[in-house]
């Protein structure tokens, strides 16, 4: 696995809610701050109307098991009222990785998605990809695994919000 081929991963929930309640818990990128233990909190910084096309918000992170600490500037870059809320951490070809939500109607029920994908910008992992070129697939594979641990915890925690 290749980060330059722009891995990812997704996780689903099925919610005992409108597709409206789980809609504004998603479209608040504050949100997965209370479930994940990397994204610490996010704050919107030019966003004028709230959640739409091209509004930014600063994400603070920090890496438990390494310790480190980052912040980095998110675009909104998907965006359908009520369907579609995504950005990008960091602008354009420089990027570091791609998350988005979808919220679809399931019945009486609404399914949440959580998608998300590496690059196509550098990130965290560049230097130690270069630095080890041969475990390239292990240092994706074990990063897409902390992603999806994160993940499953914002979709299960949204869902508990949303059911309360």
């Amino acid at each position: 696995m290749k980060y330059a081929e722009s891995p990812g991963v997704a996780s689903s929930v099925l919610i005992d809610a409108s597709p409206e309640k789980v809609w504004a818990l998603v479209s608040d990128p504050m949100t997965p701050a209370r479930f994940e233990n990397e994204l610490v909190k996010a704050e919107w910084e030019n966003a004028p109307n709230g959640a739409e096309l091209g509004a930014t918000f600063r994400g603070f992170n920090h890496h438990p098991d390494l310790g480190w600490s980052w912040e980095v500037v998110c675009v909104i870059n998907r965006y359908e009222e009520g369907r579609l809320f995504g950005w990008s951490a960091g602008e354009g070809e420089s990027a570091a990785a791609q998350w988005w939500f979808t919220v679809a109607a399931e019945g009486d029920r609404t399914r949440l998605w959580f998608h998300s994908t590496m690059g196509p910008g550098p990130s965290g992992l560049t230097p130690a990809i270069e630095a080890q070129p041969d475990r390239e697939d292990d240092i994706v594979a074990n990063r897409l695994k902390d992603w999806a641990a994160n993940m499953a915890r914002t979709v299960e925690g949204i869902k508990g919000l949303a059911e309360s």
